[in-house]
């Protein structure tokens, strides 16, 4: 019963960790792998976590795994796909074309930033998270997080002003 219930808050923590790929940027079936070897390390591993930082350990092992991936095959992907956008059928389609090109440029000018900093820009803004909270999940000092932060919220104003200047 122990076990089922263990095996229940893995796959709960897992699908958390397989969202958080996807909103990242990283392909789907890349993301399933990421998963996949997360898992894996994590039963391997599971004596020596802390149960309070779970969370946190899977996905800087899944971030960590897919940056090992891309490094040894020498290639970035990021596919970043438009969100569904909510009530399409009361948006114009003009709207709908703007919110989606507003969402490529914000995402090509991501992939042009320290994985670090767009990594700190989707958890500050797309998930909402606090300092405290991605202080934890990266296991970096607060004041870390906040300096990093203000240095990628300059980066990315620097080339969206490039970007809108060329």
């Amino acid at each position: 019963m122990k076990e089922k219930i263990k095996n229940e808050e893995l796959n709960r923590e897992l699908n958390i960790v397989f969202r958080f790929l996807i909103k990242k940027g990283v392909p789907y079936r890349d993301a399933e792998d990421v998963v996949q070897e997360t898992a894996y390390k994590y039963l391997s591993f599971t004596d020596s976590i802390q149960s309070s930082k779970v969370r946190s350990w899977l996905i800087r092992v899944a971030l960590n795994y897919y940056y090992d991936q891309c490094r040894k095959n020498k290639r970035y992907i990021f596919n970043y796909e438009e969100k569904m956008i909510e009530d399409k059928s009361m948006d114009l389609p003009e709207l709908i074309i703007l919110a989606q090109e507003r969402t490529e440029e914000f995402y090509k000018l991501l992939s042009k930033m320290k994985p670090l900093f767009s990594e700190l820009l989707l958890l500050k803004y797309e998930s909402d998270l606090s300092y405290i909270e991605i202080s934890k999940l990266l296991g970096i000092s607060q004041s870390s997080v906040k300096m990093n932060l203000f240095r990628a919220r300059k980066k990315y104003i620097k080339l969206y002003e490039e970007a809108n200047y060329d």
